[in-house]
């Protein structure tokens, strides 16, 4: 079984890098740096860039479901017949919408340190506890992405008739099918721009992880620009990498878009 992981594990190296778009046999540092500062290897920075956006583009892909889902639980939160969860949902998204993204990481990243140290000590134990950076960024972009997006689901759901409901329910829908078959994909379809400009923002917001010492591209190319005294160069790779990503993801939300309004009646 052993031998059976160890080929497995074989075939994804060799697979990563034949198709590693930076450093690749084929890859953008590989074919355009030669020896440069940014060839890949000992002689330059390449593995380390591709490193911070490999780390990036992971941060951002594993944050937004997360933030969608709950930012769609509390979108429903808010709507809700009960007082007490639209005031908890109120609270939620006034307090992460006020406070700077950074401070929300520090928190995060800070206190839920100390939180676990102090429940270790109630035990007797002196254990020093660090969480995982990636973790801490991941929760708290998520908690920041999803007090935003609650607002722009929820201004989605207003969008959307009443009868649109009433009409799942005369067809014999459950109250669960409607909101899936009816109402979701309408949702999509309204929200879509908002969510895109959100995407898009937090692309840029996982260059805040980078003060907790998460390898990113600004974390990454900081430490080139530094070593190599070449701050002009790596900085303005680190705007090029991120304008790339901001570009494949307009492409892609136009892709969404298109495909979510192709069922619309034509005008």
């Amino acid at each position: 079984m052993s031998g059976l992981f160890s080929a497995l594990g074989s075939v994804w190296a060799w697979i990563e890098y034949t198709f590693d778009p930076f450093c690749g046999p084929v890859g953008l540092f590989t074919l355009l740096a030669g020896d440069g500062i940014v060839s890949c290897g000992a002689t330059g920075w390449g593995d380390e860039v591709a490193l911070g956006v490999k780390v990036t583009i992971t941060l951002a892909v594993i944050t937004l479901p997360l933030g969608l889902a709950l930012g769609f639980m509390i979108a429903l939160a808010m709507q809700s017949e009960e007082k007490s969860l639209r005031s908890a949902a109120g609270i939620y998204t006034t307090i992460f919408r006020g406070l700077p993204e950074l401070l929300t990481l520090f928190i995060v990243y800070y206190g839920f340190q100390m939180l676990i140290q102090t429940m270790l000590s109630w035990f007797g134990s002196d254990q020093r506890v660090e969480i995982n950076a990636f973790f801490a960024g991941m929760l708290a972009l998520s908690v920041v992405f999803s007090s935003y997006c609650s607002e722009v689901l929820l201004s989605a759901f207003r969008a959307i008739p009443k009868g649109q409901y009433e009409a799942g329910s005369a067809v014999g829908l459950s109250r669960r099918k409607t909101m899936w078959l009816v109402v979701v994909p309408q949702l999509i379809r309204i929200a879509l721009p908002g969510l895109g400009n959100l995407w898009m923002n937090l692309l840029k917001d996982t260059a805040l992880v980078s003060v907790i010492g998460l390898s990113d591209i600004l974390r990454q190319t900081g430490v080139a620009a530094k070593v190599s005294k070449e701050a002009f160069f790596f900085y303005a790779l680190a705007c090029g990498l991120y304008l790339a990503l901001a570009t494949l993801s307009s492409v892609g939300i136009n892709a969404i878009a298109r495909w979510s309004n192709r069922s619309g009646a034509s005008r």
